[in-house]
């Protein structure tokens, strides 16, 4: 069994500054004012864009994004709108092969020290699933089969594109104060990484919302 923290990494994505030209460039089309494009305009174009909530514009522009986070995690994610996914997949996985190391990797539940019964409680239960889910493949049985057993504590990987704007709105949503902690795990570090990429962008999204 090997336990292990959510992480993220982004794997596709338009360099900053070249992202703010390309969405000044499909805005100013709008209003016919592409002459007005010079080498620092992007920044103050985008600025009135987002304060007058004309955020289709930011459609033009996606990131690509691979979560290693818990499944209850995944299930929350996939129901964001407009975006692709491209998911670890239990149906095909064999955990009990080399390839996986002969063993169910867990995502750690960072709300439980090590130290807490609780946590105690959910390792001997990590544990337990993974020892049968190993008895399962030795009788015979499938993945597809096996995987019935397998906690939201599995550990998965999920590749997520989705366009600025709906980035803006799973952030808006999944960073705030009332989402589930172990989301919010996942999501705060994602934002703060691409507020230092493009901080125009993203410096307006507010984690401490509790509106929704």
């Amino acid at each position: 069994m090997r336990i292990i923290p959510p992480s993220h990494e982004i794997i596709s994505m338009t360099d900053g500054r070249e992202m703010l030209r390309n969405i000044e460039l499909c805005g100013r089309v709008c209003y016919k004012s592409e002459d007005r494009i010079t080498e620092d305009s992007a920044e103050k174009f985008i600025s009135m864009i987002l304060k007058s909530g004309h955020e289709s514009v930011l459609e033009h522009e996606k990131i690509t994004v691979k979560f290693i986070c818990d499944r209850g995690v995944t299930h929350e994610i996939v129901r964001h709108r407009i975006a692709s996914y491209s998911q670890e997949s239990t149906r095909y996985c064999n955990y009990s092969k080399d390839k996986f190391g002969n063993e169910i990797t867990f995502i750690r539940p960072f709300f439980w020290a090590e130290d807490d019964e609780k946590y105690e409680i959910w390792k001997s239960c990590m544990q337990n699933v993974e020892d049968c889910y190993k008895k399962l493949m030795e009788s015979g049985a499938k993945p597809e089969e096996a995987r019935s057993i397998l906690p939201n504590s599995v550990k998965t990987e999920l590749v997520v594109t989705m366009n600025i704007r709906e980035w803006r709105h799973f952030f808006r949503l999944r960073t705030s104060e009332r989402a589930h902690p172990q989301m919010r795990e996942c999501a705060i570090p994602l934002l703060e990484d691409l507020r230092s990429r493009v901080p125009l962008l993203f410096d307006d999204i507010n984690t401490a919302d509790k509106s929704f």
